[in-house]
């Protein structure tokens, strides 16, 4: 019913911009804006009449048109990177601006929470980057576009594998439990986030982690990125702001022109890294040495398993755009092919994207409709990769410790590989394992703005995000797994989540005498959230030579059972908002800024059912008081704030009985209701300077920020035998993130000649310490492996870090090669998994219609606990027949010593890597009777990682948590990071 709604109000949408009121009191004014230094055109250059909100930008020959007041004086053009101008329109109609670089960048205009402002006038802690900041190469999501370019953002990616979950940290981790993304909002629509891929269970090779819930966007799509990182510029979106809120911004059309644009790229994945694991002769070796028998473990061949599941991974990626308008209408259309190969075969992400940005003013510019559409469709395909494989592991995990003297076919064995009992073929995973889902997503919006006065908007958005999964896997009867040799399985799972939001606000924006200046925001949002899924899975298949099987009857091989399984749960919650801002200067140098969103939530009980969220921040532009030396400073500006957000990402229901249905008819109780669970808040303080000096040449922010997260949400697991399994409580205690951030930009080289040099850092200090948590200790980081049942190596407790690693301290082998653990092997606090610093460095160089830039980033102050070490190779692994590392090949470790979970294998993090490369070539068309604009680039991504971490990538974090609570920094047989070179080529004509 939302979407044959949202479809209702799209063509009465299309229906207006047939109007073009003749009654309109207004005049067009149209021109073009280039470059000072070489005369280019700018692309996306905002134009507007100066103290209004609207206005349009500049198409791709940097051309606009914009209808005007008959009244109005000036117009005012900004763009990233140039001064804002002021020009006068008199009796014009057409007018050409030259933009000059290197001027304040405080001028920017950027995206805040249900508006926008000048750089110069924001007063918390906001960063923003376009187009010409963002990462470049193989980007399958928003995300990737700005890893390393944000002080104070984190995002480490679970794996390497195509579309693989994210984890984004905004000044530290808050949540004990989950929850520590932050709210993505697009084009004002607020995400669901939640995970759209049902797995197909763990049929032995282990769970597969969440997917990306952003990799459905297309990103050519995207024209600027806006995080809000702290509580004062984030508590506008209330309860689901406590880990910050991350605004996407898409492409519009502009007037005046059409433009059509073209672009392709073709890339090449290998593994940055691989395993350093023993060949035949070595293996031969060294397991002799260890004490096995050769003579059993000699198969007579010589395999590389490595080179059996890796593969060079091509990606194809194919965009167009299509945009324009006039006075009263613009548009964009958009579609995009996208086609990753995995570095692991059967492994891969194709992606078909649709997209409408349109906008159509009525009435003397009284009235104007806006309306976004994203359709996508993305087909996932898996490799048998989980997340908590037993011993014989996953496809990786089988291909790291396959004894590489063993053939891959034998003519006597069923399907022809050579596979046993207690040995896993990884060719036969891969031949015999088929997983893959198809997921279908509608990301809608519609407004209505109305000008019912001057200076007072009101405007009303109404939003859908749905999206369908289908997961599909099937395994034949011929792989020797566990119960499914002679069986087979197949699984079917079916998920759909639901979101509509309907959003009203009022706006008033207005002068008052000569140094007052008041903008005034008002609203009301209703959001409504449903997550449903079912699955059926079937075993027994006796054939695989039939297409299709009727097992509607199917019974197990004694007759007493059906062959299939089915469930299906279904959930749902509704968010009630009032939300208010207040937006105050005084001459322009006086800055105050007040915030208020209340939000009810359906998810908490009567007593608690609203929670308040408050916010206050002034700044002083001090480059604006006459004892400041404007020769010195060219903008100088001190900001401080305070204020509460909260977190609400748990599920619901929790405040009453929730209750499963059994085999046998009955029912049992799952939960201990909990009326009285409280709101999890987040209060944060910060303090900040922005500046400009060396004639805005440099320019930076430095900010501090203290954050404390109460009312801990946490799932808690009664010991059985109990007549329920679990309640959510509010822990006692705190969360607490405080640190620094530093953002420099110089611009190195400028003005002088056809050379230009930009260089652009960034640095993070994060401290993050669970307080006031008494004697309350949280377990989590679950380890896989022979022999490590039930181990697990983090804890939460007081004192500590989220994150942090608990072990016995290993201390080297005696004499017969047994570990040393002193003090009675006590585990201990050994080191956090969060990054105490991190960096970000971008080199921009440009000749003339040359550019060049590359970009390292690294982390510093972590620790990785390498599970796949611990479970995998040791020296009682070789001494069993199973393949190991040189290093752990040759070490002075007994095949007797048990390889217990110890700071053996923890190891430090830090890193330094080569993150982005480009070359780019613009050719210039002047007169070119088909082509405006001409672009070539060369990228190369994660080009090369200095660490001493022994894994391929410490920048890695596989799902190991614990009873609902999440684990950090854990790496087990996780899919490598890719090294990939990308050409790529676009058109605009």
């Amino acid at each position: 019913m939302q979407f044959k709604r949202l479809l209702s109000i799209s063509l009465f949408f299309a229906l207006c911009f047939l109007f073009n009121p003749i009654w309109a009191q207004t005049k067009t004014i149209a021109g073009k804006v280039t470059d000072q230094k070489d005369g280019s055109s700018l692309i996306g250059v905002s134009v507007r009449v100066k103290g209004t909100t609207g206005g349009t930008v500049t198409g791709v020959d940097g051309s606009f048109r914009l209808s005007v007041p008959n009244d109005a004086n000036t117009l005012e053009i900004s763009y990233i990177g140039y001064k804002t101008q002021s020009v006068d329109i008199g009796g014009r109609t057409t007018v050409n601006v030259v933009l000059i670089t290197d001027e304040t960048s405080l001028d920017e205009v950027v995206i805040i929470g249900y508006g926008s402002q000048k750089k110069s006038d924001v007063t918390g802690g906001v960063v923003s980057i376009g187009t010409k900041d963002f990462n470049k190469g193989v980007i399958n999501s928003p995300e990737q576009l700005l890893q390393g370019r944000m002080a104070g953002v984190q995002v480490t990616p679970a794996s390497g594998e195509p579309g693989s979950g994210i984890n984004i940290r905004i000044r530290g981790t808050t949540s004990v439990r989950s929850g520590n993304n932050p709210l993505f909002v697009i084009d004002g629509v607020p995400l669901d986030g939640s995970n759209i891929s049902d797995g197909a269970g763990d049929y032995g090779a282990g769970n597969q982690s969440a997917r990306n819930p952003l990799s459905f966007m297309n990103p050519d799509d995207i024209a600027n990125i806006t995080v809000l990182k702290d509580a004062s510029a984030a508590a506008i979106y209330g309860s689901r702001g406590a880990n910050g809120v991350v605004l996407i911004t898409t492409k519009k059309g502009t007037a005046g022109s059409q433009s059509f644009n073209f672009s392709t790229s073709v890339s090449l994945a290998n593994t940055l890294n691989r395993y350093d694991i023993m060949d035949a002769a070595q293996f031969l070796t060294q397991a002799k040495n260890a004490g096995a028998d050769i003579a059993v473990l000699d198969k007579k061949s010589n395999v590389d398993w490595q080179d059996e599941i890796f593969r060079t991974g091509v990606t194809q990626n194919y965009s167009m755009g299509f945009g324009g308008g006039n006075d009263n209408t613009l548009y964009r259309f958009s579609g995009s092919y996208s086609d990753q190969e995995g570095t692991i075969k059967n492994s891969g992400l194709k992606r078909f994207t649709g997209r409408v940005n349109a906008s159509h003013e009525l009435f003397n510019d009284k009235v104007k409709f806006d309306l976004q559409l994203t359709t996508s469709k993305i087909d996932n395909q898996y490799a048998p990769i989980g997340d908590d494989a037993g011993f014989q592991g996953n496809l990786l995990g089988a291909a790291l410790q396959a004894n590489p003297t063993i053939p891959i076919f034998s003519p006597t064995t069923k399907g022809g590989f050579t596979q046993s009992n207690d040995y896993r073929n990884p060719a036969a995973m891969l031949a015999f394992i088929n997983d893959n889902d198809e997921v279908n997503k509608v990301l809608a919006n519609i407004s209505l703005s109305w000008n019912v006065a001057k200076g007072l908007m009101y405007k009303v958005n109404y939003g859908v995000d749905n999206s369908t999964a289908t997961r599909k896997l099937g395994i034949s009867r011929l792989l020797n797994f566990n119960d499914i040799l002679d069986r087979g399985r197949a699984v079917l799972s079916n998920r759909e989540l639901s979101s509509s939001v309907i959003e009203h606000t009022l706006n008033y924006n207005t002068t008052f005498g000569s140094d007052h200046t008041l903008d005034a925001l008002g609203g009301f949002s209703y959001q409504k959230f449903s997550n449903s899924g079912f699955f059926t899975s079937a075993q027994f298949f006796l054939t695989d030579d039939i297409p299709y099987v009727d097992n509607l009857d199917g019974v197990n091989n004694d007759g007493s059972n059906k062959a299939f399984n089915a469930g299906s749960d279904r959930a749902g919650s509704d968010l009630q908002s009032y939300f208010t801002r207040l937006n105050y200067a005084y001459k322009g140098k006086y800055l105050l800024t007040g915030t208020l969103r209340v939000d009810g939530s359906s998810k908490f009980g009567a007593n608690n059912k609203y929670g308040y969220f408050p916010s206050f921040a002034g700044a002083w532009r001090l480059s604006e008081e006459s004892f400041v030396n404007k020769d010195v400073f060219q903008s100088l500006k001190i900001r401080a704030g305070y204020g509460i957000t909260g977190n609400q990402e748990f599920p619901g229901g929790i405040t009453r009985a929730v209750f499963q249905t059994n085999s046998s008819g009955s029912l049992t109780q799952r939960n201990n209701p909990n009326p009285d669970i409280k709101w999890e808040e987040t209060k944060q303080f910060g303090v900040g300077l922005d500046f400009e000096v060396l004639n805005s040449r440099l320019s930076g922010t430095v900010d501090y920020f203290n954050k404390s997260t109460e009312n801990l949400l946490l799932q808690v697991y009664y010991a059985q035998p109990a007549p329920v399994d679990f309640k959510f409580i509010n822990l006692q205690g705190q969360v607490k993130n405080k640190g620094v951030e530093f953002s420099l930009n110089y611009k190195v080289l400028a003005n002088e000649s056809k050379l230009t040099w930009d260089v652009s850092g960034n640095a993070t200090y994060v401290d993050n310490k669970v307080e006031n948590f008494g004697s309350t200790i949280i377990p989590t980081g679950n380890i896989n492996g022979q022999g490590l049942s039930g181990a697990y190596v983090q804890r939460i407790s007081d004192g500590f870090p989220l994150g942090a690693f608990y072990l016995p301290e290993f201390a080297g082998y005696n004499a017969e090669g047994l570990a040393i653990y002193p003090n009675d092997a006590a585990f201990r606090y050994s080191g956090s998994a969060l990054p105490k610093y991190s960096f970000g460095l971008n080199n921009a160089f440009a000749y003339k219609n040359l550019s060049f830039n590359f970009f390292l980033n690294a982390s510093t102050g972590f620790f990785v606990y390498n599970n796949t070490d611990n479970a995998l190779f040791t020296k009682g692994s070789l001494k069993n027949g199973r393949n190991v590392t040189n290093d752990a090949a040759s070490s002075i470790e007994s095949a007797l010593n048990a390889p217990e979970v110890s700071t053996r294998f923890l190891e430090k993090g830090d890193f330094l890597r080569l993150s982005n490369a480009s070359v780019n070539y613009r050719f210039k068309m002047q007169n070119n009777k088909y082509f405006k604009g001409l672009n070539v680039s060369l990228t190369g991504q994660n080009l090369f990682l200095i660490t001493n971490y022994s894994g391929v990538d410490p920048e890695v974090n596989t799902n190991k948590a614990r009873n609902g609570v999440p684990s950090l920094g854990i790496d087990y047989t996780s899919y490598p990071t890719s090294r990939i070179f990308s050409l790529g080529l676009s058109a605009d004509f």
